[in-house]
């Protein structure tokens, strides 16, 4: 028996980064890049390193090098704690599980630490290995949460649901994270649309390692659950985009949404502070004729532009700067 299950890459289009914050957005996968993960039967249990995971170089360069691009962890461990946190879940759900054994091994071309969530990439493909193998179904709605514990209760990566429902579900998400929704039924309300309805779009991601995703400097969490004001009203703001674009969207307005991006953005520079390179991927891609806003949280962009002289001019502008532009293959 040989399992091979992908999951892909994504880009937050608008509302980000309310999604933490009991707010709304919406969310769109990227399948130009992707994780993928294999499992097949064998007598021992065996998670096999990849490429990533590997921990001979050629020298002390070869290890900053590498260390710069991939950080001190691969994704060993992601499929450790996946296979951990399945079997928990298995155990609390009363599922019974077979006792025939399994390797694993995964692979992925996601760009690393530009917040395209390549690690819940292969989280999630990992996760649906494991549910074909041992014929366990998890509710839909229940995954990105199952996805999400993997990484904040095992390994204590912080990490918010928006990437892992977009990831599970796929095609283009509305999300509602509502407090109480998300109180009453433990996951938010997840609104599956047309990717159809999109206006003409791009992505693009910084090749330099020093500008990928941004370092808070400004205490969010804290500030918002102090009640401060300046806070809750920009995750308030965020949130409401989110329900404009949806809005724009199924009214055939898809035009009028590169605005909305602008304005995501906007607020969002006059609270986080942000790198040089990250403030001029926005700003080389705006005066370029496009509309720009993170699709994480640094290091890559999503924007719209009017036309294909544009997109032309959007990518002669960023290439200098050591920055992949492309169009995101959704469906």
């Amino acid at each position: 028996m040989m399992i091979r299950k992908k999951s892909y890459a994504r880009a937050g289009l608008i509302g980000n980064p309310s999604d933490g914050y009991f707010g709304k957005t919406i969310s769109f996968i990227i399948k130009n890049f992707g994780a993928e993960v294999v499992l097949f039967e064998s007598p021992e249990l065996e998670i096999q390193p990849a490429a990533r995971d590997h921990s001979v170089f050629d020298g002390i360069g070869a290890l900053a090098s590498d260390v710069g691009f991939f950080g001190y962890y691969g994704g060993v461990r992601l499929l450790k704690a996946t296979v951990k946190r399945f079997y928990d879940y298995c155990r609390e759900s009363g599922h019974d599980l077979h006792e025939r054994n399994f390797t694993l091994r995964y692979s992925s071309n996601v760009p690393p630490q530009v917040g395209m969530a390549g690690s819940s990439a292969i989280i999630t493909a990992c996760l649906r290995c494991l549910m074909e193998f041992y014929g366990v179904e998890i509710p839909r709605g229940k995954q990105p949460n199952l996805i999400l514990s993997v990484e904040n209760d095992e390994l204590g990566i912080p990490a918010g649901l928006q990437d892992r429902v977009i990831q599970v579900y796929e095609g283009l998400v509305y999300m509602d994270f509502k407090e109480e929704i998300m109180g009453t039924q433990g996951y938010g309300i997840y609104e599956e649309l047309s990717p159809d309805l999109l206006p003409p779009l791009f992505v693009a991601y910084t090749t330099k390692l020093s500008e990928g995703t941004e370092v808070f400097h400004n205490d969010i969490r804290g500030r918002f659950n102090r009640g401060d004001k300046e806070i809750i009203d920009a995750m308030q703001a965020w949130a409401g985009m989110a329900q404009e674009v949806r809005d724009l969207l199924l009214a055939g307005k898809s035009d009028l949404i590169g605005p909305v991006l602008d304005r995501n953005f906007d607020l969002r520079k006059k609270l986080y502070k942000m790198s040089p390179g990250n403030l001029a991927m926005v700003d080389a891609a705006r005066k370029a004729g496009g509309t720009a806003k993170f699709t994480g949280s640094g290091g890559a962009i999503v924007g719209t532009y009017p036309d294909e002289a544009s997109y032309k001019k959007i990518v002669a502008a960023l290439e200098p700067l050591g920055v992949k532009v492309f169009k995101p293959t959704i469906k």
